[in-house]
């Protein structure tokens, strides 16, 4: 969930740095990827027992939040 979390910020910073538009909203495009594989890794933690479910509502939500930041039109 670490390595999955720092790449939504790396794929953002890169995207940054990039020359033009289309370029970065395909950046974007692959943090907000990172956003759901997040959500994901939260289910499977959540199965397992590993966080509590009001933890899994709580980042679950966030995790969503960041995707509706992170839609690209």
């Amino acid at each position: 969930m670490e390595r999955g979390s720092g790449l939504i910020i790396d794929n953002k910073a890169e995207g940054f740095d990039c020359d033009g538009n289309r370029e970065f909203i395909n950046f974007l495009s692959y943090s907000k990827g990172g956003a759901r594989e997040l959500k994901s890794q939260l289910y499977r933690c959540f199965d397992k027992e590993l966080i509590t479910k009001d933890q899994f509502e709580e980042y679950s939500l966030k995790c969503q939040e960041l995707q509706n930041k992170l839609e690209v039109l």
